[in-house]
């Protein structure tokens, strides 16, 4: 019997990435996962590369209508186990160059649509169920030309630990995953020279696997951390650590 044996699952940017490598994951160890996404295409093809258990639902986390829209497709399945609130994106720009468009488009999806994500599925929120959220080893070490990145990662680490006592009398935990420099899409669009000095700092030194963020994932989802909630698990290869 799989981890998450007739568990039902969200994750949002499931489309791609540590997203998508979750929920292969978590529809392989049992659990019923929606998965959201912007582009139909590419959400298709990630439905077709999960294969079971899963349902893809097309939907903008900066729009609220499209929330909606999700959760009430999710409420046909029943209540919901975990929410992996994952959708997110990076931007590089330095303090000069940061502009009001640049900081709405960083905070309007890694902020507000994480925030929204997770308020409008409390309703469906089984006792005991599970928040993830992706953050950011950004938030903990200062890079150029990502301080508002950084700051926007930081925000959902404090919505965590907040979350954490809002929740506690229902048993809902919350903790947030914050990767290092992993090998997917968003990764590969940073500049060459911003990669190199980051991979240099690894002390592994390699970047990470969307399936080694995934693994992480699944052990907040199950009942391996029963006893887990609040915290800030770094899967960084040690580059935020030493």
């Amino acid at each position: 019997m799989g981890k998450l044996e007739g568990k039902t699952a969200v994750v949002t940017g499931g489309s791609s990435g540590i997203g998508l490598a979750t929920a292969k994951l978590f529809a392989a160890e049992g659990a019923f996962v929606f998965i959201t996404g912007r582009r139909e295409e590419e959400l298709a093809q990630a439905v077709r590369a999960v294969g079971v258990n899963v349902q893809g639902v097309r939907a903008d986390v900066t729009n609220p209508a499209d929330l909606d829209h999700l959760y009430e497709i999710v409420r046909t399945k029943g209540r919901i186990d975990v929410v992996f609130a994952n959708a997110g994106t990076s931007e590089m720009a330095s303090l000069e160059d940061v502009d009001e468009e640049h900081f709405h488009r960083i905070f309007d999806v890694n902020v507000k649509g994480v925030l929204f994500s997770v308020q409008k599925a409390l309703p469906l929120l089984n006792d005991g169920a599970s928040i993830i959220l992706t953050g950011s080893i950004a938030a903990v070490k200062g890079a150029p030309g990502y301080s508002v990145y950084g700051a926007s990662k930081a925000a959902i680490r404090h919505m965590v630990r907040a979350w954490t006592m809002e929740l506690k009398d229902r048993g809902i935990r919350s903790n947030v995953i914050s990767p290092g420099p992993i090998d997917t899409p968003v990764m590969r669009r940073q500049p060459r020279d911003a990669m190199a000095g980051i991979l240099s700092a690894i002390p592994m030194g390699r970047t990470g696997r969307a399936e080694e963020v995934a693994e992480a994932a699944l052990f907040l989802a199950s009942e391996d951390s029963s006893f887990v909630t609040g915290i800030e698990l770094f899967v960084d290869g040690g580059s935020a650590q030493v």
